[in-house]
């Protein structure tokens, strides 16, 4: 099922503005206010991706020349993590819209790239389609796309995907699929097929049953003999080929949706420790007047505000590179983004577990739902291992050892 059946054939686009912060904090209010309920209920969130949707803010990357606002990283990220900070699920779904422009910037053709973005201006949806069960790691893909015996300019696509995040409300898919000749030094050479989410073979199925991140809509796509025509496929494997800010535009916006859950968790933690009762050792009239408590809610803006600060600096150095691509500057955005990602990573599990430390005994009832912060934290963050970031950063600073170009740092 694709969004066309809750919202319509229609899709309604905002123009997208320089001023995306104040569109998306107009929205907040609003896209917070069911986000425990849909949690509870695994209610998937048709309603509120077609409000951020309507409002633009969908097309923040399309370049000025295709008609787009084309705003900074830095903006992009801020989005993302206020995004988050109402609803992490919400933060997520357009991740892989936004990582496969990236690719259709760096690498469609002009006719590929003045269609796609006219798309998106539209107010078409996109959602990726790339990670798969059955191999030894992420990386290796059955996913095929073999020439179509029917049409000498087009494929046959065949595979499974899961993990595909935000596609039960896309309108296209974006499947990383293995191309039939290998590149020069035998690797697979893997492409994106940019493929109707309505198209024949397509199945889109409503089976993520993560305990977080429950209405992100990642369940699995099935792709049987489907009709892909050559110029609906990007390159993909060449992406990392020379210097890019691919991998860390990608990773930057990840490192956003964590800071967003740590300062939601810290949101919730204020306004519940306001009705907890206090220690009777501890002599006040409120809890807030516990010395113990105020030192344990210290610690924890320190470490949200420090990784709320490392995202900031990160994107900014996002900017540099994406701007001018080189070695080092692509280098020193990753190493970057890296450390933020690590940082956002901790402090999101972090803060939602000291959440309830904060709020007290009544904030593990189960009609408040405040677990939500931690599982949504704790599932996101198992996205890629902060424990390989950890080791770029170590290498980076003792060696100058530079970071891989794969899209996971």
């Amino acid at each position: 099922m694709t969004h066309d059946q809750t919202t319509g054939d229609e899709h309604p686009v905002g123009k997208p503005t320089g001023d995306a912060v104040r569109t998306v904090t107009a929205l907040l209010p609003g896209l917070a206010a069911a986000a425990a309920e849909r949690d509870s209920e695994r209610a998937l969130p048709y309603e509120e991706v077609a409000r951020i949707s309507e409002a633009g803010l969908y097309a923040l990357t399309v370049p000025q020349e295709h008609g787009g606002a084309d705003v900074s990283v830095s903006t992009l990220t801020e989005v993302f993590r206020l995004l988050s900070v109402a609803d992490p699920n919400l933060g997520q779904i357009p991740h892989s819209h936004y990582v496969f422009l990236e690719a259709l910037r760096l690498k469609g053709t002009p006719d590929q790239q003045r269609r796609f973005f006219a798309e998106v201006l539209g107010g078409a949806r996109y959602a990726n389609a790339q990670t798969e069960r059955g191999g030894r790691t992420i990386t290796e893909d059955a996913t095929t796309l073999t020439p179509d015996p029917a049409d000498p300019a087009g494929f046959r696509l065949n595979g499974d995907k899961f993990y595909a995040t935000g596609s039960l409300f896309a309108d296209r898919l974006l499947v990383r699929a293995v191309l039939p000749e290998p590149r020069p030094d035998g690797s697979p050479d893997k492409a994106l097929a940019f493929v109707p989410s309505g198209a024949v073979g397509v199945t889109v199925e409503d089976d993520w049953d993560a305990m977080g991140q429950r209405t992100t809509g990642s369940g699995t796509v099935r792709l049987r003999d489907v009709s892909v025509p050559l110029t609906d496929v990007v390159p993909y494997s060449s992406v990392f080929d020379n210097p890019s800010s691919y991998g860390s535009f990608a990773q930057v916006l990840h490192a956003a949706i964590d800071a967003g859950i740590a300062r939601a968790a810290l949101g919730a933690a204020k306004e519940h420790v306001a009705r907890a009762r206090p220690w009777f050792e501890a002599g006040g009239d409120r809890a807030v007047d516990d010395p113990l408590l105020v030192q344990t809610a210290g610690e924890a803006e320190i470490t949200v505000r420090g990784a709320e600060a490392l995202v900031r600096e990160a994107a900014a150095l996002v900017d540099i590179a994406r701007t001018a691509p080189d070695a080092e500057n692509t280098a020193e955005a990753s190493i970057a983004t890296a450390v933020a990602k690590v940082a956002a990573a901790r402090a999101s599990v972090s803060a939602s577990s000291v959440l309830f430390e904060l709020a007290g005994t009544r904030s593990v009832l189960g009609s408040l739902n405040l677990s939500r912060f931690w599982r949504d934290a704790r599932t996101h963050t198992l996205h890629d291992p902060v424990r390989w970031k950890v080791q770029h950063v170590g290498r980076w600073l003792l060696d100058d050892a530079a970071p891989p170009r794969h899209g996971q740092i």
